[in-house]
């Protein structure tokens, strides 16, 4: 007897799913499912499992092709299972291609081709359809945010757009998309949801014209230079039903808001003082150094920074001073941003032609909190004091790129709970913006 295992969440089961388990079935004569625990899902990464256990385990076993069903609950199991029931064959879809090639000195690994195009009508017959993501833009974030979206339960990435076609064939080609677009219409009537990964100046019509089309959206900073755009789009998603939330993915991962949430608990007293600084060296043929219109330090990374004046000290400042290290083509090499609260100050910094130490200080009246570099991928932080013997540590997971933390919660707001759209706000957002416009105005008169 031949037999097969094969492993997975196997939340809101659809015939992708059930494809897959057809296709086990045929290497041999005698199928083995494992299936993740939530627990266990979490821990790998898997974020948003919707199923209970005992829903995922029914939906497998009334397919009518497993002969056994296990659970799987602990990183070695693999190893262990196929030992323990003699298995000659590991498979597991092809978007896994490589990652599992270890198990060969166990047995056969075969790696299935993933169903394409996948029947709407399967999936939507839950409480919580599993949302079609298209992506605007194949550049270097797109590329990271496919392989996070699929530890994502209840979404799919199924489409791509750019306006020159080869380049969107070859990121479908590349990341096994369903098609790739230069049309937009067509390309918005094969989606639920667009996440908007193009060239900076683009972001706010490829957002408009997605929300008009009664798509839910999720952007990349900046989502809009002028604060009457932001409004503008935030209108026009509650007018349609949609979500809109603009995508700093620091905003969404665990350890910032954590970090947040110490800050806002008066463990440091009352917050008098935020810095934040996010700099990195960028090769000179790279967009941030080429687009003189809306390349820079401060338009690439100031969204980061300002994220944490934002959270802490709020939207209500009474002055903010840009002061600029500009290059030959006007592009900032390096900005500082020093705001005026009523009770504090906040300064950002950001650059990409000048190195400076990347950390977040939160200064308050009892003691200050301090997140070294890289902050904006919150791992740890500390909470010192006056006493210097006084220090309290916190640790927390990050995983992989950090993108599937705001797929996770976009899909979770899509979804009908507001839950978690309190860790980067409409008002947040829109305030952004405005500080993305008095900057762009500044360079403007800087250059003359």
């Amino acid at each position: 007897m031949k037999k097969v295992i094969t492993y997975g969440s196997f939340d809101l089961f659809h015939e992708g799913h059930y494809n897959i388990l057809k296709r086990a079935k045929q290497l041999g004569d005698y199928l083995i499912v494992g299936i993740t625990t939530e627990q266990y899902d979490e821990s790998r990464g898997k974020l948003n499992i919707i199923d209970s256990l005992d829903e995922r385990i029914e939906n497998v076993k009334k397919t009518g092709l497993v002969d056994k069903v296990i659970v799987e609950d602990h990183i070695g199991q693999k190893v262990e299972d196929i030992q323990k029931y003699e298995v000659d064959v590991f498979t597991v879809g092809s978007d896994w291609v490589g990652a599992f090639d270890y198990l060969k000195d166990y047995c056969e690994v075969v790696y299935l081709e993933r169903t394409k195009n996948v029947s709407s009508t399967m999936l939507r017959t839950k409480q919580y359809p599993i949302i079609r993501i298209g992506v605007i833009g194949t550049g270097r974030i797109a590329e990271r945010f496919v392989p996070e979206a699929k530890y994502v339960s209840g979404v799919i990435v199924n489409s791509v757009f750019n306006p020159h076609i080869e380049s969107a064939k070859k990121f479908a080609e590349k990341f096994q998309l369903d098609v790739a677009w230069d049309d937009m219409e067509g390309f918005l009537e094969s989606v639920d949801a667009v996440y908007i990964a193009s060239p900076h100046e683009t972001h706010y019509e490829y957002a408009k014209t997605a929300l008009m089309h009664q798509k839910h959206v999720l952007c990349e900073k900046p989502m809009a230079f002028q604060k009457a755009q932001a409004e503008e789009l935030f209108e026009l998603a509650r007018r349609n039903g949609c979500t809109l939330l603009e995508a700093i993915k620091t905003a969404y991962c665990p350890g910032f808001t954590q970090l947040i949430g110490v800050a806002r608990s008066g463990a440091i007293g009352q917050i008098r003082d935020v810095e934040a600084c996010f700099t990195r060296l960028t090769p000179d043929y790279l967009r941030e150094m080429t687009d003189a219109e809306y390349g820079g330090g401060f338009t690439e990374f100031g969204s980061h920074t300002l994220l944490p004046i934002l959270k802490l000290m709020g939207t209500d400042y009474e002055e903010v001073r840009f002061d600029s290290i500009l290059a030959e083509n006007g592009i900032d090499f390096y900005t500082k941003a020093s705001f005026r609260y009523k009770n504090g100050l906040a300064l950002s910094k950001s650059g990409v032609g000048v190195k400076s130490e990347g950390h977040l200080v939160v200064a308050g009246t009892k003691g200050y909190i301090l997140a070294k570099s890289p902050w904006w991928l919150t791992q740890s932080f500390e909470v010192r004091y006056e006493d210097p013997n006084k220090v309290d540590k916190y640790f927390t997971k990050f995983l992989g790129q950090g993108l599937r933390y705001e797929i996770s919660d976009f899909a979770y707001i899509i979804s009908g709970h507001e839950g978690r759209s309190y860790k980067f706000t409409e008002e947040e957002s829109i305030a952004m913006a405005g500080i993305m416009e008095k900057f762009m105005e500044e360079r403007v008169r800087k250059r003359g």
